[in-house]
């Protein structure tokens, strides 16, 4: 009999032989040593052998943004933080080093890793620790028990740190000091060490365009501390001497560009550093950087740009006239950047009437400028050319000026205008309204005629059709019938030139009324038998006696 053995299933090596070396790429990839754990978010490192002299450093940086969290332990070869070596975890929130050998970190340690919360450097064998590492981090947790700290003005910070931070429980932090005596770092003394301070002569700098300024900042601190400035994007030319005590900054030809900057001064020593800011105002006369033509809009808008300190009143001028600005016509200022201003003019619904040359005058204290743009909003009417946009377009109101009372009524639309139009526009009412009345007049005389030329001398109807007779020459004999109440005054040889119906022809006589046997009537020169149509007479001879006139 034969005996079935279990053989391991194909799919479950494969899979195990997938993450291995999954994981084994990922190692290479981080460039993981063989005491770590990586993954793609966290560097995990407690084996003491054989242990990790430094950070571990990635292949490529983009595997570093991801990780969030390293953890090291149980390290002596680890000694030091080095520039540069966690700044290729930019994305590092946790950092721990526990329980290891690390008597030193690096001033620029952590100057990419501005995500860090929490530090924890606690066991270790640091004796000293800079503040300068960690200035710039927003740390909820810096954890640095049972390191054997030496009590100096360079950990002062620490204790000041301690002060300022709201722990639910407070660190049992110790340093020793020249008799190795284990102190309570929150009961140390350490004489002429202070943390900085700055004071500025002047906190709100104001100051006219192309004048010159300097400024001033007095320090103190054990031991003294070293000044800066810091004036970033500071366009004016400048120059400053940080050798004295006060410190100077002097500002020379102070351009409109620098209007609303902030300068400080900084203060720094071992124990930490201090920082007085100023703000810079700087006064100029108005500058219209921008106009140009209207354009459509939910309203029209001619739109502006206003640079000026302090802030310029906008007087609008039509036509060199004041511009009433009203409902209907006003300023708006939509985007205000310190001394900058972003409006327009805006006009709801402007007409022909409206066309023309708009200037802009913007004014303060320290002078004026103005500039002027054409408008044309729409064609005259009667040119063809007609408006150039829909008004229904114009749906929103608009509002009261933004840069103050700019109004008046000087140059306000006449009410002779509005009534001249409207003389223009009744008169063309009544044109119409004459030409409807003729053709109505004309329509009525024509049913008249129609109604009394219903029958003809011979019994038929004017609306019958004859052989050879048009409609109109019907229409006649019915007229002439009535008029004469006889056959021969229609049809007869008297004035044959009168009747519409004349006939002349080819040089033949004109022939006798006797001729052509009793169906037959002389019509001008020519005889022309009546044919009698079943539809319009009668059977009996009776019904072919005309009919009173009018009945």
């Amino acid at each position: 009999m034969v005996s079935w053995r279990r053989r391991p299933r194909p799919g479950l090596a494969r899979l195990w032989c997938l993450c291995c070396l999954v994981l084994g790429c990922w190692r290479g990839a981080l460039g993981c040593p063989a005491s770590c754990n990586c993954s793609s978010w966290r560097i995990w490192c407690t084996e003491s052998s054989p242990g990790i002299a430094s950070f571990p450093v990635p292949q490529r940086s983009a595997e570093g943004d991801n990780v969030t969290e390293i953890y090291i332990a149980n390290q002596e070869n680890l000694k030091s933080i080095n520039d540069n070596e966690v700044g290729y975890y930019v994305g590092l929130k946790n950092l721990t080093v526990v329980d290891s050998g690390l008597r030193f970190v690096s001033r620029q340690a952590f100057v990419k890793n501005v995500n860090l919360q929490y530090i924890n450097l606690s066991r270790n064998n640091l004796s000293s620790l800079s503040k300068k590492p960690f200035h710039h981090l927003g740390l909820s947790d810096l954890i640095l028990v049972d390191n054997p700290f030496k009590c100096s003005c360079e950990i002062m910070w620490i204790k000041k740190f301690q002060e300022t931070k709201s722990y639910t429980e407070t660190q049992d932090l110790y340093c020793t000091d020249e008799n190795n005596k284990r102190t309570a770092l929150l009961d140390m003394k350490v004489p002429n060490c202070d943390l900085p301070s700055a004071n500025l002569s002047n906190y709100n700098i104001t100051v006219v365009e192309g004048k010159s300024i300097t400024l001033y900042c007095d320090t103190t601190g054990g031991p003294p501390p070293n000044v800066s400035w810091v004036v970033t994007n500071l366009v004016s030319n400048h120059e400053s001497d940080t050798n004295k005590n006060p410190a100077s900054l002097t500002i020379k030809n102070v351009s409109s560009m620098d209007s609303g900057l902030s300068i400080s001064c900084v203060a720094e020593n071992i124990v930490g550093e201090y920082q007085a800011s100023a703000e810079l105002t700087v006064f100029f006369a108005p500058n219209i950087t921008f106009i140009e033509s209207p354009t459509p809009d939910h309203h029209w808008c001619i739109p502006f740009t206003v640079k000026g300190n302090p802030k310029p009143t906008l007087q609008w001028f039509y036509e060199g006239a004041v511009l009433n600005e009203s409902e209907y016509i006003c300023t708006k200022i939509h985007v205000i950047n310190q001394s900058e201003y972003h409006g327009c003019l805006q006009l709801d619904n402007p007409t022909h009437l409206n066309n023309g040359a708009y200037t802009l005058l913007a004014k303060n204290d320290y002078g004026e400028d103005e500039k002027r743009v054409d408008a044309h909003f729409m064609s005259v009417p009667g040119d063809g050319s007609g408006p150039i946009l829909d008004p229904d377009v114009y749906e929103y109101e608009t509002t009261p000026n933004d840069l103050g009372d700019a109004t008046n009524n000087s140059n306000q639309i006449t009410s002779t205008d509005v009534s001249n139009k409207e003389n223009e526009d009744s008169i063309t009412v009544y044109v119409v309204v004459g030409i409807a009345a003729l053709v109505c007049t004309g329509l009525v005389i024509t049913l008249i005629i129609l109604k009394f030329g219903r029958h003809s001398k011979f019994g038929m109807k004017v609306h019958g059709e004859v052989k050879g007779v048009g409609l109109v020459d019907q229409i006649w004999l019915s007229l002439q019938d009535c008029d004469n109440e006889g056959p021969s005054s229609v049809i007869s040889n008297d004035d044959d030139s009168a009747s519409p119906l004349h006939h002349i022809s080819n040089g033949s006589n004109t022939p006798s009324s006797s001729e052509g046997g009793p169906d037959a009537v002389i019509i001008g020169m020519t005889k022309i038998p009546v044919i009698e149509n079943p539809q319009y007479f009668g059977i009996t001879n009776s019904q072919l006696k005309p009919d009173t006139c009018g009945n």
